[in-house]
């Protein structure tokens, strides 16, 4: 399948320089109530989802010194709110590009009025934005055309994945070459079974093969993933009510050192603050495997 490109200009002063291949990932924020992460190369800034509100993408952006202004594009993985509630503000009123499927862009358009620019690709299919190449496909959850993302940089290879029932073959071989992956975590099975808030029903739906990861599950998709090439795993959605971040570190910290896999940099992704900025570039990837 050809890959479809979007060109984004290169970052102004000595930054763009060719022999300097980074990567710079902040997540702004991973849970219930909203995702966001920010992605920097030499010739990209993207947000991958913006499920927090416009102020809080903005006020998130300014502590790691950018501003939406400065993004290139903003990658969608599915129409939940958590995934798109500040697109009225970045995309309608800045006119950022909105990266989705077309079943995807349908499903915003119904929630959000305003116009958007849209760039649509099929599911399944590559694209670039500058100097990144985002690879798509296709994960089970209770959307539309949900996705998950693996995108390739010159530094190295970044995977998203949260917001799924179960991983398929698919998935797995789509991320296993990931460097760093966001990986879902949402809940802790017990915390949801005894949690005297949510209906039955709304339990069933979390865990069926189209609802969310939990911390067993996901060490298991890890354990199915884990290669020489990952580093940095971060632990995605958790669920304030039904899950610890203590939890679900335990959880895939225990299943991969089973596998011998003591290499994997564990973090949980926070709610409420931005995770401290990770540089992924060929020195740190060179050192591990000196490691290895």
């Amino acid at each position: 399948m050809p890959v479809h490109y979007w060109f984004a200009p290169a970052w102004p002063g000595g930054f763009n320089r060719p022999h300097m291949a980074l990567a710079r990932m902040t997540i702004l924020g991973s849970g219930s109530n909203g995702n966001c992460t920010y992605l920097e190369t030499n010739e990209a800034r993207l947000l991958i989802d913006a499920g927090l509100s416009g102020k809080q993408i903005r006020q998130r952006l300014l502590t790691i010194g950018r501003a939406p202004e400065d993004l290139h594009g903003i990658l969608i993985t599915h129409e939940h709110f958590d995934h798109i509630s500040g697109l009225a503000v970045l995309a309608a009123k800045l006119r950022i590009p909105v990266y989705c499927n077309r079943l995807t862009r349908e499903a915003v358009e119904a929630t959000i009025e305003s116009p958007m620019v849209f760039r649509i690709f099929e599911t399944g299919s590559r694209f670039a934005v500058g100097d990144v190449e985002v690879e798509t496909f296709s994960v089970p959850h209770d959307a539309y055309d949900p996705v998950g993302f693996l995108i390739h940089t010159h530094a190295g290879r970044i995977g998203f994945l949260t917001d799924l029932g179960y991983a398929t073959k698919l998935i797995v071989q789509r991320v296993r070459t990931a460097n760093v992956l966001l990986l879902e975590t949402n809940h802790d099975l017990k915390l949801l079974q005894d949690d005297p808030h949510r209906p039955w029903s709304v339990k069933q739906r979390i865990l069926s093969r189209h609802g969310h990861l939990s911390n067993e599950a996901a060490a298991e998709v890890a354990e199915q993933i884990v290669s020489a090439d990952l580093n940095r795993l971060y632990l995605g959605h958790l669920s304030s009510d039904c899950n610890r971040p203590e939890l679900a570190h335990a959880a895939l910290a225990n299943r991969l050192a089973k596998t011998g896999a003591t290499h994997v940099h564990i973090e949980p992704a926070s709610q409420g603050v931005p995770s401290p900025t990770f540089t992924l570039d060929h020195t740190s990837r060179a050192q591990q495997e000196l490691q290895l």
